[in-house]
């Protein structure tokens, strides 16, 4: 195929939180590039992976859940939501086939009204977690949402059944034009983005409530082992809003805090290449989420 033959351009999963869009998004890449959890609003960035496919390129946009937000932080990432919308070429809805479609699906689904420029399919997501009837009601429902659907397909990003569909049809609609990133580039996250996310995706484990929406992660240092060429240094803040939180994330004598840094430990050291010494440090920024330096200062 010549190049000018090829097609690349941009892709979004849109949805409530918690649908799958960042599995999705993992799966279709072949390689994890956004951490992955049951809490809601877990990504809180514009994360880009690229998929290479025999007629050209996509970049997959995983972007934070839409919600009503209750804090500042809350409403910049449905404002960063809006900024990816406006931008790419493809929109793809998605929706659980393990749950009916509500109120949330619907207020999305009519929201996307406002980027006429992007193509709009509809993805039933999780399907090898429903039922045929189950899954049958859904593509129904999803497909009742909206008339100007260009495909409407039933997914499941767990046992990759139709992901290659998905690609191909998102890829059918993109602009010709030659790739927009080398092909042994799977994402253009920074080695210390992905690093604090992985350390987040561990704090993330087992906690309740609204712990979850309160733990952000900056890394303070990486560095090699001085004459160690096999050990890396990462350094490392949690910070969360409350005393009280905390405690719960270093535990009885730091039982939690060696627990996340051994699951985040694991995976940061294939990323890096090395044996990894991690040290984690807890700290309390109060009400982080609703003040704007404190945002700022954590990069949102």
């Amino acid at each position: 195929m010549t190049e000018e033959s090829t097609r690349s351009g941009f892709v979004t999963f849109v949805g409530r939180p918690n649908v799958g869009k960042s599995t999705l998004m993992n799966a279709l890449v072949g390689e994890k590039i956004a951490i992955t959890s049951e809490k809601p609003q877990t990504t809180r960035r514009a994360i880009r992976g690229i998929v290479n496919r025999p007629g050209g390129q996509l970049i997959v946009v995983d972007t934070p859940g839409v919600h009503r937000p209750r804090t500042l932080l809350g409403q910049r990432l449905n404002d960063l939501v809006d900024t990816v919308l406006g931008d790419v070429d493809v929109i793809a809805f998605c929706a659980p086939a393990d749950e009916k479609v509500g109120p949330g699906d619907r207020r999305i689904a009519q929201s996307l009204d406002g980027y006429p420029r992007a193509r709009k399919i509809a993805l039933v997501t999780k399907t090898d977690a429903a039922s045929r009837d189950e899954v049958m009601d859904r593509l129904i429902e999803v497909d009742a949402l909206r008339e100007d659907w260009d495909a409407v397909i039933p997914i499941s990003s767990e046992t990759g059944d139709q992901l290659d569909v998905v690609a191909d049809e998102v890829l059918a609609r993109m602009p010709e034009g030659p790739p927009l990133y080398p092909d042994d580039v799977v994402t253009d996250e920074s080695l210390e983005d992905r690093i604090a996310e992985i350390i987040r995706e561990a704090a993330l484990q087992d906690v309740r409530e609204e712990l979850p929406h309160s733990i952000a992660v900056q890394i303070d240092d990486i560095a090699p082992r001085e004459d160690r060429d096999d050990l890396t240094d990462v350094h490392a803040s949690v910070v969360v809003e409350r005393d009280s939180q905390k405690a719960i994330i270093i535990g009885r004598k730091g039982s939690r805090l060696k627990e996340i840094g051994a699951r985040a430990r694991s995976e940061i050291e294939p990323l890096l290449g090395t044996r990894v010494f991690l040290g984690l440090h807890v700290r309390v920024a109060k009400e982080w989420q609703r003040d704007p330096k404190h945002l700022g200062r954590l990069g949102f």
